[in-house]
């Protein structure tokens, strides 16, 4: 397979496209590889608009399973597609351990394929050449496949700094006690790793799946500590302690060059279009008709899912709070549906004020003035988004990495508040939280920090600031390889 130059031969104003007297060298090639999830996905591909928008070419390297439209990916990069084998009953299923375990097994080789035939390439051809592969961390066969062929390797960490220092310290999590997690310790302070609570770790309750993920965090972190270096989604103002943990822990190089979507070139930040769900735009009209900061904004991500029991408490929560808002109510929120059907009464009840849709342009709608909040599950997109757009959160958290973010967001940024469950959801703990962000004085005092980050996030990307110096650096590395 060979990798297309065509679109990386410019020749410099006034050349002569016949000599090659004037003529630009052709850009060093970055290879990226993201792991077939939206919030994956997203943000790799920010960084591959960022990448080349500081004069890098790039080709995005993905399995055949959930493939992004060519047409999504940001100007100038080259889409390729890798055959991965994978069972639709697998890809369709919840047990990530299993589906990237058999990513790796069966992509190891097609990649490892792909990458030697671009280097022969390169041998044939003058100038230009694959100089890095950059591949999210769960991506450690072609981590490893690179670093045989001799091309550094640099991993990608989609989630936050805090998230990978768990990554690092989860066998010591497991000698300590901490983990497999018990309803008897869910409360207890993570010493090692504040202002954790046990509940904030990875809640596996059935021992097979916790050895499963143990497994795959130690495959991850074996082939991060090998690398030549860790990219973070992160900013300094918020994870420096945690950056620099890592960077001893590991003893490697590590980028914080996030938020990666205030780091791509402001024409691909506002016109792409990598969601693998279709878009309803129609909302951005119907929030023109609100007051400015009226409207609760409603999504649960992607991937996360919820309850059909947990889906009516946040539907009637969300009538009786009398607020306008707009909710994303994706296919498969709830486990084990496909579609999903809300009470006739309820839409009725919420007629003109409520506005339900299949998916929406997340940016946009943040940055919308309309939007006074944001109910999230608290996925690591979604909280750098909301910082960045400076809109206050409720935080209902559905497991994963969301957990320690919540924590995060609400005890050490506070820039949300957590919507309280006991035993279970209710939809009184939606309508309190929602009541005490937009109408308490709670809220007030949160909008004011949440306006305050969003100056600090402002200064980093800036140029000049902590997150364009280390995507800089990164540049740099890549080109020095």
């Amino acid at each position: 397979m060979r990798l297309s130059h065509t679109h990386l031969d410019a020749m410099a104003p006034g050349s002569d496209r016949n000599g090659h007297e004037g003529r630009r060298p052709r850009r060093r090639r970055v290879l990226l590889l993201p792991l077939p999830y939206h919030g994956h996905i997203n943000p790799m591909l920010r960084l591959a608009a960022a990448l080349h928008d500081r004069g890098l070419a790039v080709t995005v390297v993905h399995t055949e399973t959930r493939a992004p439209d060519r047409r999504s990916l940001p100007a100038g990069c080259e889409l390729v597609t890798v055959p991965d084998g994978l069972p639709p009953e697998l890809a369709a299923s919840d047990d990530i351990p299993s589906f990237v375990f058999a990513l790796n097994r069966n992509c190891a080789a097609p990649f490892r394929d792909l990458l030697a035939g671009a280097l022969r390439q390169e041998e044939e051809e003058d100038g230009g050449g694959v100089a890095c592969v950059v591949a999210d961390v769960d991506w450690f066969a072609p981590l490893a496949a690179a670093r045989e062929l001799g091309v550094p390797a640099l991993a990608l960490m989609t989630s936050s700094a805090a998230r990978f220092r768990v990554y690092l310290a989860y066998p010591r999590l497991c000698e300590k006690g901490y983990l497999p997690v018990q309803e008897s310790n869910m409360d207890m302070p993570v010493d090692e790793h504040p202002p954790l609570l046990v509940r904030d770790l990875q809640v596996m309750m059935d021992t097979s799946r916790h050895v499963a993920y143990a497994s795959l965090l130690a495959h991850i972190v074996a082939g991060v500590r090998q690398s030549s270096g860790l990219i973070l989604n992160t900013f300094n103002a918020i994870e420096r302690t945690d950056v620099e943990q890592i960077r001893r822990d590991t003893a490697i190089r590590v980028f914080p060059v996030g938020p990666l979507h205030m780091l791509s070139p402001p024409a691909t930040a506002a016109t792409q279009k990598s969601s693998l769900l279709p878009e309803d735009r129609s909302c951005l009209e119907w929030l023109n008709t609100q007051l400015p900061g009226s409207v609760l904004f409603v999504s649960f991500g992607t991937l996360a899912s919820i309850d059909a029991d947990e889906l009516l408490e946040v539907a009637w929560g969300l009538a009786a709070s009398n607020r306008p808002f707009l909710w994303v109510v994706r296919p498969r929120l709830v486990r084990g549906r496909d579609s999903v059907e809300l009470p006739s009464e309820l839409l009725e009840e919420t007629r003109g004020r409520g506005r339900i849709i299949r998916w929406a342009p997340q940016e946009e709608v943040l940055s919308h003035p309309a939007i006074g909040a944001f109910l999230t599950h608290s996925g690591w997109n979604s909280t750098l988004e909301s910082i960045s757009r400076t809109v206050p959160m409720i935080c209902k958290p559905c497991g994963g990495d969301q957990l320690g973010t919540a924590r995060y967001v609400c005890d050490v940024w506070k820039v949300g508040v957590r919507v309280e469950v006991e035993d279970k959801l209710t939809r009184g703990g939606i309508q309190a939280a929602i009541e005490r962000l937009m109408d308490g004085i709670e809220g007030g005092v949160v909008r004011d920090r949440m306006r305050e980050m969003g100056d600090v996030v402002s200064k980093c990307t800036m140029k000049g600031g902590s997150s364009d110096l280390a995507l800089q650096d990164l540049v740099d590395f890549i080109k020095s390889s």
